[in-house]
């Protein structure tokens, strides 16, 4: 079997300038000939400090539909929808998530962008998005009540004019 019909590669054109290619493969295993190679299937948690933790997770439940952690190992955790995640290391000297003092950014997924934004601003966030379209679709910043950076992504090529 030829290595085109194990892997797919995504060209995605990121905000910063950069293009990250990801490679996906189903099984999970390379080729045939190539040593295997155990990877990861997806983020499995974020874990990050907050001021008040409490607060900030039902501030993420009210305005982006994460669901709370669960109180047991039965209940079900926040899923998302299948789709494409980058991991991005950057500069420790950048300037895309804002403040230097912040060390992360998270990326979401959104099916509607403007309706995201909407939504965000009526609960009182500033949102700001970005007028152009770029090949892998349309991106808008805004943060968390603790000024924690998050960007929201609507995938495709989508003409916002």
């Amino acid at each position: 079997m030829e290595r085109n019909d194990f892997t797919r590669r995504t060209a995605l054109g990121m905000t910063a300038g950069m293009v990250v290619t990801v490679q996906a493969n189903a099984m999970g295993l390379e080729p045939t000939g190539e040593k295997a190679m155990e990877r990861v299937l997806g983020i499995g948690g974020f874990f990050f400090r907050a001021k008040e933790p409490e607060k900030l997770a039902k501030w993420y439940e009210d305005h982006l539909g994460i669901t709370l952690t669960p109180k047991s190992y039965g209940a079900t955790a926040w899923r998302q929808e299948a789709g494409t995640t980058v991991f991005a290391p950057f500069k420790q000297d950048t300037t895309y998530f804002g403040d230097m003092s912040n060390q992360w950014m998270i990326n979401f997924r959104v099916r509607d962008l403007d309706k995201m934004a909407a939504q965000l601003r009526a609960a009182g966030a500033k949102v700001e998005i970005d007028p152009q379209t770029y090949p892998n679709g349309l991106f808008a910043q805004t943060a968390d009540p603790e000024g924690n950076p998050i960007q929201l992504w609507q995938p495709g090529g989508v003409d916002k004019s």
